[in-house]
Order: structure tokens, then sequence, then C-alpha cells
């Protein structure tokens, strides 16, 4: 069901389970995630295409709506990796 609705949306990434990100039974991947950067909202996932921009160490740093395009991501990340 899931990956046919998302045909619309001409998504070529690999697809896995279905989890949970917000209330009790939330994944502990977004747990971590949302208590690092809240969202504008609120902190709770709005909709499964939200981003996050993570550092080396693995902390979030940024977090981005569903509708932001990961091109739009692209200055955010070369600034992380030139140390900025």
């Amino acid at each position: 069901e899931i990956k046919e609705f998302i045909k619309q949306f001409d998504v070529k990434f690999d697809m896995f389970s279905k989890i949970n990100v917000n209330g009790d039974n939330a994944h502990p991947l977004y747990k971590f995630l949302k208590s690092k950067v809240d969202g504008t909202f609120g902190n709770f996932i709005k909709w499964n295409f939200s981003k996050f921009l993570i550092n080396k160490e693995g902390i979030p740093v940024k977090r981005y709506s569903p509708t932001t395009k990961p091109l739009e991501i692209e200055t955010d990340i070369l600034k992380l990796l030139e140390g900025k």
C-alpha cells in the first residue's frame, strides 16, 4: 500500500518496514533525532519525509521539513563537511 502511494512522488530509495516515529512506541532512532533537533511545530515528526542532517559524530545538527528538496540541503552539507 505504501509503495503504491509513493509512486506519485517518483521515489527511488529503498523502502523498509514501517515503524512508529511519534508517541510511546516511537523507534529509538527517532526518539534520539527528535531529542536533539526540534521541528518547527514541536518535537514530533509531521510526515515521513522529514530530514535530518547528522554530523560525523552521529549527532543531528539540523532538521528539514518534509517538503524540503534534498538538493536544497547541499549548502548545509558542504558547510558541515568544511567544519563550519
